[in-house]
């Protein structure tokens, strides 16, 4: 029986693609460096800021530092100029409450740009925990946080559906026993969340309810 639902937040929960695109142009165009479309990005994010970094700045690694520096400075304070939730999430999410199911948000993002994201498109009272990207804490797709998160809850991994829309998220919920559910409405296409081995495959939000209802 499902107990709880796990969600990945960029691609998942929020669209934030368009100002995570904007917040690493301007810092690439501080130092130099060559711009990207939006579109992009897409296969940039995923594994956290510095691996975003380390990908955008190329071959020129001796400025990726300074580059994380000045994206992570402008990010924390632009991180809700274009971004929503995805269409059907807000409902998602009271229904899923109103089902008595916890929800609970994991991210490679910082942790206080992931709490500040949740904060503002969604207040308080939805989700029972919150967790972005901590030092010492391995970052998705190793199951730490994940296993961490379950703990806190009081859940077993295998009451825990857990949405993402990147093979990151799907590697992550498998390592951790949890049942591993790739979304279609994000940043990746349905092939690579095959490929990871997602456990069920979804292209609407609301599509989560009646899989938790098949779900013993």
């Amino acid at each position: 029986m499902i107990r709880g639902v796990l969600f990945d937040l960029d691609g998942t929960l929020v669209n934030t693609l368009d100002d995570i695109a904007c917040a690493m142009n301007r810092a690439l165009r501080l130092h130099g460096l060559k711009e990207y479309a939006v579109k992009d990005y897409c296969y940039m994010v995923g594994n956290g800021a510095r691996v975003l970094t380390d990908r955008a700045v190329g071959s020129r690694k001796e400025l990726a530092a300074d580059v994380l520096k000045d994206y992570q400075a402008y990010y924390e304070t632009h991180n809700q100029v274009v971004s929503a939730p995805y269409s059907g999430i807000p409902e998602l999410l009271e229904a899923l409450r109103e089902q008595g199911l916890l929800c609970m948000v994991l991210s490679n993002k910082p942790d206080a740009d992931t709490r500040h994201v949740i904060a503002h498109y969604f207040g308080d009272g939805l989700f029972t925990l919150v967790r972005g990207q901590k030092e010492g804490v391995p970052l998705k797709p190793d199951p730490a946080a994940a296993l961490a998160e379950a703990a806190e809850a009081g859940l077993k991994p295998e009451e825990i559906l857990y949405l993402g829309d990147t093979s990151v998220d799907v590697t992550c919920a498998r390592r951790a026993g949890m049942h591993a559910v790739g979304v279609t409405w994000g940043f990746r296409e349905r092939q690579e969340l095959e490929e990871a081995g997602a456990e069920y495959i979804i292209d609407r939000p609301e599509e989560t309810l009646r899989l938790i209802a098949t779900i013993l």
